[in-house]
């Protein structure tokens, strides 16, 4: 996967359902700080921990989530 398409397929998918990144955090139960740096890429590859939390409020299966 190239260096930020999980960000950015994470940030397209969210926006898609209207969730700003601080509601987003809180459904997934996932840190703010730890999605905004994962949207952004400081965070390139989160933990599958993170990962699963993020596609389980995304309504995505986490492979899915990382093709």
């Amino acid at each position: 996967m190239e260096s930020n398409q999980l960000g950015q397929k994470i940030k397209k998918l969210r926006t898609k359902l209207s969730l700003s990144q601080d509601d987003f955090a809180r459904k997934a139960d996932v840190p703010y700080t730890t999605l905004t740096k994962v949207e952004t890429g400081v965070i390139k590859k989160p933990s599958v921990f993170v990962v699963s939390k993020i596609a389980k409020a995304l309504g995505v299966d986490i492979e899915e989530l990382i093709k």
